[in-house]
């Protein structure tokens, strides 16, 4: 089996032993996106892992590795590989939501990607694979939390030619949810101290576990302020 195939199936595993997880909880907070989120759950130390731990709630995540929004392959996309199919059920008070980035590094190599980025939402319509995928959740009467991208100023890395698709991504998700009520965008642009590597795994891509902690309590802290049954 090749490192490519061994990275899927174990993408896949976890993303099929935490639904199993979720079944098993009455969690009502819910985390879907592609590694950001994915990273550190087998640990018990991801994202939702943090939101929980803060809020001294239980968490359920479907989160999976290398996930996109929009992923129209046969088979993989059923397997949590497209984001919007990881979302389902309209028991949750809170949905943590993340994806786009493995859309233009992989869908279009983070070069000319305007049609890549209008896909995933267009400013001028207000439309796209990131909307559709909110308005799913908030139809269910879930507030969702979209939480963005790490950086890493000062410091090479395999995803540096991204930074300004992934830059003009998140103004788009910016705009889009101001004044949108039950939404709320996370930002960790301002994250990383420049220079700093304790943020990042050894891949200088996914987050530490450092990382994944900030980004769970500023999680946590939106939940803390906007959760009309805390």
């Amino acid at each position: 089996m090749t490192s490519f195939l061994r990275s899927l199936f174990l993408a896949f595993w976890v993303g099929m032993t935490s639904g199993i997880a979720a079944a098993q909880e009455p969690a009502r907070i819910l985390a879907v996106g592609d590694s950001l989120m994915a990273w550190h759950l087998m640990t018990g130390k991801s994202i939702a892992d943090v939101v929980g731990d803060e809020l001294n709630e239980p968490t359920a995540s479907r989160a999976v590795s290398a996930a996109r929004m929009i992923f129209n392959v046969p088979g993989f996309a059923q397997m949590g590989m497209q984001i919007p199919n990881q979302f389902s059920g309209d028991n949750w008070d809170w949905v943590l939501m993340n994806g786009g980035g493995n859309d233009l590094w992989f869908g279009c190599g983070c070069k000319a990607c305007d049609i890549k980025l209008d896909k995933l939402l267009d400013p001028d319509t207000g439309k796209g694979a990131i909307p559709d995928l909110i308005t799913s959740a908030r139809l269910t009467g879930a507030q969702v939390v979209w939480v963005g991208y790490l950086r890493s100023p000062g410091v090479d890395s395999l995803i540096e030619e991204c930074r300004d698709e992934g830059d003009a991504l998140e103004a788009r998700i910016t705009e889009y949810v101001a004044g949108r009520d039950g939404v709320y965008f996370v930002s960790n642009a301002d994250l990383v101290p420049h220079g700093d590597l304790s943020f990042h795994s050894v891949d200088r891509i996914h987050p530490s576990v450092k990382a994944s902690r900030a980004i769970g309590e500023r999680v946590a802290e939106v939940i803390r302020k906007n959760d009309k049954d805390r």
